[in-house]
């Protein structure tokens, strides 16, 4: 697995939601096969930009991942932690499919 970093704001990560978290990011693993796994590093931050938010979008999901001479960053936020958590996995998977393919 490449995570090797996940944080929160403003909310108790508990290990339920690390592993759903590590799951979700660590699909991604399929497509970086072509690159050294130790060139590889994921840091993902998920939780609410303050605690006074209660309507609307107060989840954010963020997730750096540094890559042989690049840095591919997608942020997402949204009512729900998992949509958001899945709209930074989609990104991030676009990315690394154009990254791939220059």
């Amino acid at each position: 697995m490449f995570i090797q970093i996940v944080e929160s704001k403003n909310i108790k990560l508990d290990e339920a939601l690390i592993v759903w978290v590590e799951k979700k990011i660590g699909s991604l693993e399929k497509f970086l096969k072509k690159i050294d796994p130790t060139a590889i590093e994921a840091r993902v931050e998920i939780g609410k930009p303050s605690k006074h938010h209660r309507k609307g979008p107060v989840w954010y999901a963020e997730v750096n991942l540094k890559v042989p001479r690049k840095l591919l960053r997608a942020t997402s936020i949204d009512k729900d932690l998992r949509t958001a958590v899945n709209r930074v996995k989609d990104e991030l998977q676009r990315q690394i499919k154009k990254y791939l393919g220059k």
